[in-house]
């Protein structure tokens, strides 16, 4: 049977591996090279009909 002696050091070589898996994680996310395509920006596409007028009537109809 596992000694309370020996479940301590399993929880604490198991933590201690945990830990610097996430570190190791953050460090290649932050240093990883994004993908031209990804990074790219698409343009937006301006429809008017769906911007709303300024008007106190509350109406969405277009202003002319």
């Amino acid at each position: 049977m596992i000694s309370d002696n020996d479940l301590y050091r399993l929880a604490i070589f198991l933590g201690s591996c945990a830990m610097m898996m996430i570190v190791l994680y953050h460090f290649l996310d932050v240093n990883a090279r994004d993908d031209e395509e990804t990074t790219a920006v698409k343009p937006v596409k301006n429809d008017e009909s769906s911007v709303p007028t300024d008007n106190a009537s509350g109406s969405t109809t277009k202003a002319q």
